[in-house]
């Protein structure tokens, strides 16, 4: 499973056997403490930092399990580019029918008996707003957790504005009482993992997450789950002097280093589509985007261009699949616009 979801552009780290708990740091990161981007553990190919770690790199990824078989798949989701409606059956009073739908007022002639989870008040918020019930959405991989639970997984809009996690017990940024959103900051737990209380198991439906409903993106914004740090995009260079020597053939237009890095990787990808299956077409397209977001990322290229680029050479190979294409481009190109490419110098 660590190798599927990296192959679609989602990087992947380490649970601890048994649990949901990212795996331990070395004894240094234990024992002296320190941010996880100054961490040289990452670099070294460590799991240190839990999600801070996370890769969609194969042979690091095939390393940390086979020194660990039992390992449990994390996805950090906001490298991943998704956003998890986390449903929660935790035995809790029901607090005051204000905090069921923080924002939203409930009419005291609403009959509110036998509601008692995260999914009675996910389905309430839909009705409210006369929306389907997400818990009710084969359209997207939806994963039933070992307490009865359910993790909706919904995909991001490339460029979007970042949505940092919360917990369903808050009053301000819970979606929902019992509802938390897993984002930005955090990570989620793959299907398949197993813990001592039983598997995350993926329901009936898609394998794989759906672009997020636009009415849920905005109850997101009302309840504040958009903060002021934006979300991960490619940087910019700096501006250089006048006269300077540029790396951009003009606005709009990628440079010839772009060029010269990503056409023989675009050309793997086209070159899948002489054959329906065997040619690894997946991870050749997450190694195209993941560089394309690197490139965006040191200023060689522009997003729109690297998206135009990565889809031609995509449908081409893979027609009739347009938006799982869609879903690795996206992913792989907000992962890679983390790590700058400068083709004469260093990344």
């Amino acid at each position: 499973m660590a190798l599927w979801l990296a192959a679609r552009g989602m990087p992947v780290h380490p649970l601890a056997p048994g649990t949901k708990t990212p795996a331990g740091n070395c004894t240094a990161c234990r024992e002296q403490r320190h941010a996880p981007a100054d961490c040289p553990c990452t670099a070294r190919g460590r799991w240190c930092h839990g999600f801070h770690a996370a890769t969609t790199d194969e042979a690091v990824i095939r390393d940390w399990w086979r020194h660990e078989p039992g390992f449990g798949v994390g996805v950090s989701c906001g490298p991943a580019g998704l956003v998890v409606i986390d449903v929660d059956t935790h035995p809790a009073p029901l607090p005051d029918r204000g905090r069921l739908l923080p924002g939203i007022p409930i009419d005291d002639r609403v009959d509110l008996t036998g509601l008692g989870s995260g999914y009675d008040t996910l389905a309430l918020l839909a009705a409210v707003r006369r929306r389907p019930d997400p818990a009710q959405d084969t359209g997207t991989l939806r994963v039933r957790t070992p307490s009865g639970g359910l993790h909706i997984w919904y995909r991001a809009p490339l460029g979007s504005p970042a949505v940092r996690s919360s917990t369903g017990t808050g009053s301000r940024t819970a979606l929902a009482w019992q509802v938390d959103v897993r984002a930005t900051g955090g990570y989620i737990v793959a299907p398949g993992t197993r813990t001592a209380h039983g598997a995350y198991e993926a329901l009936p439906g898609s394998r794989t997450p759906a672009p997020l409903p636009l009415w849920l993106s905005a109850e997101l914004a009302r309840t504040g789950h958009h903060p002021a740090v934006p979300a991960p995009q490619p940087r910019t260079r700096p501006q250089r002097a006048a006269g300077a020597r540029t790396t951009t053939t003009g606005a709009g237009h990628a440079s010839g280093d772009a060029h010269r890095i990503l056409g023989p990787l675009l050309a793997e990808v086209r070159d899948c589509a002489h054959a329906p299956s065997g040619t690894a077409f997946s991870e050749k397209l997450n190694r195209a985007a993941f560089t394309a977001g690197g490139l965006a990322a040191g200023g060689h290229i522009t997003l729109p261009e690297c998206v135009g680029l990565l889809a031609e050479a995509a449908d081409a190979a893979r027609p009739g699949r347009a938006g799982r294409n869609r879903l690795v481009i996206d992913s792989a190109l907000r992962a890679g616009s983390h790590r700058p490419i400068h083709p004469k110098g260093r990344s």
